[in-house]
């Protein structure tokens, strides 16, 4: 039954099950090793719900079961407590007399214990330690087998969400890339708070651009010094910076602690864009070797989606300006020209007519000059939007007809004599475009 199973918290819960009922003892635990040693997961059975809040904090492998860890090898004892190592017992722990302690390798590593106390009839016998050991080299193929399918699905999920990170940048649907990056990442992860830190205009000072989870609301934002933080390690070395929440995170005051954390920089064009950065909270478990590497991936790949987005909107930009020079060309070249070649026809035909049809003639030929001296107007600024990034007096001036003239009851008339753009300087621009929109 437990090579059966695929899912590897189920895994180790069946395992601690078969062993309790193979040889027969009241509670079961089994200890996931960490790589500095300690224990990340501790799984235990028998002990109910509400005893184990009691308890408190799950066992870090000191004691007798930091003694299992360091020998790699089975303990047998007939009474627990009398072992001088069987020390850091809570109060409300429950008693516990025999122990059996049992290594499970995977591919000739330890992964983790497997613990037994409390055996029904009397102390744990060497029958007994021969069954546990083959029950944990059993159990060794059947976590290696839930690892490598969990890791399976685990990178199924990443590659899914960089799909849709990418195909959302390069549709260009959102004009916030790394909002977009944040979402992805934040829906596959198992964290708290996702958040993009991007450099502020202060050299010394960070801003958080983008942020989602447990505090966000207070983070989003904000500006934060520098020094210290995990953000600032990923952009000044370029690579995957990451925290066991051993070390305090937390960027401004009061924000509530913060576990285990990675920061993945995200460059275009050769710049750092910012830092996406992930957090879980206090107390949970700290990214394995796994994650930090699919995430690397997930921060490189998303690097470039962002990269080939921009030059995408920039190569757009110029295909805009292309199509207002066109338009410019054929206003200047065919339209002018037919109208001023309308207008003198009209003004030649004006001088052989009796009045009143003379002047309604020549009225018309004043119109069309009027007409081709708007086109004029019209030509300059698709232009001189092409030429500059900053917007010109003249454009500024259109934009807010444009936006005023809905709530008015006839379209305003504009005309522009001379160069307003070269001669009218910023400052006094601003008051004309004000008084205009007023």
């Amino acid at each position: 039954m437990v090579v059966e199973q695929l899912d590897l918290a189920q895994v180790l819960h069946k395992i601690v099950e078969a062993a309790l009922s193979l040889v027969d003892a009241r509670y079961g635990a089994l200890g996931v090793i960490a790589p500095d040693g300690h224990l990340e997961q501790f799984i235990h059975v028998g002990i109910p719900d509400g005893e184990a809040v009691a308890i408190g904090h799950l066992p870090e492998g000191h004691g007798i079961l930091g003694a299992v860890i360091e020998s790699g090898a089975p303990i047998r004892l007939e009474n627990l407590e009398h072992d001088p190592r069987s020390v850091g017992f809570p109060a409300a722990h429950p008693a516990m007399d025999s122990f059996l302690g049992v290594p499970i390798r995977v591919r000739d590593v330890v992964f983790g214990n497997l613990y037994l106390t409390n055996r029904a009839s009397g102390p744990f016998t060497q029958e007994d330690e021969d069954l546990v050991t083959a029950l944990a080299a059993t159990a060794g193929i059947a976590i290696e087998n839930a690892r490598l399918f969990d890791e399976s699905r685990r990178r199924q999920r990443w590659s899914a969400a960089l799909a849709d990170v990418t195909s959302a940048l390069l549709s260009g649907e959102s004009d916030d890339l790394l909002d977009v990056v944040a979402e992805g990442i934040a829906s596959v992860i198992d964290a708290d708070l996702v958040y993009v830190i991007v450099p502020a205009s202060d050299p010394g000072m960070l801003r958080v651009d983008i942020a989602r989870g447990h505090g966000a609301a207070q983070l989003q934002g904000r500006t934060v010094a520098r020094s210290g933080t995990l953000a600032a390690r990923a952009l000044d070395t370029g690579a995957v910076a990451s925290s066991d929440g051993d070390a305090p995170n937390s960027l401004y005051e009061g924000q509530p602690g913060s576990g285990p954390a990675v920061a993945l920089p995200l460059n275009a064009f050769g710049q750092a864009l910012g830092v996406l950065t992930v957090t879980r909270a206090e107390g949970s478990a700290r990214f394995s070797e796994p994650e930090l590497g699919m995430a690397a991936d997930f921060a490189s790949q998303a690097s470039l989606a962002i990269e080939l987005a921009r030059a995408r909107a920039e190569r757009s930009k110029w295909d805009l300006v292309e199509e207002r020079n066109r338009i410019a060309r054929d206003l200047h070249d065919h339209v002018i020209q037919r109208l001023f070649a309308s207008g003198i026809t009209l003004q030649s035909a004006a001088a052989t007519l009796p009045e009143p049809a003379r002047s309604v003639v020549g009225g018309q030929a004043e119109m069309i000059d009027v007409a081709i001296a708007e086109i004029r107007t019209a030509i300059f600024t698709l232009n001189s939007r092409a030429r500059q990034s900053t917007p010109t007096l003249r454009h500024r001036v259109f934009d807010v007809i444009v936006d005023v003239s809905p709530a008015l009851v006839a379209t305003p008339h504009l005309t522009f004599g001379g160069p307003v753009d070269l001669l009218v300087p910023q400052d006094l621009a601003d008051d004309v475009v004000g008084v205009v929109r007023e």
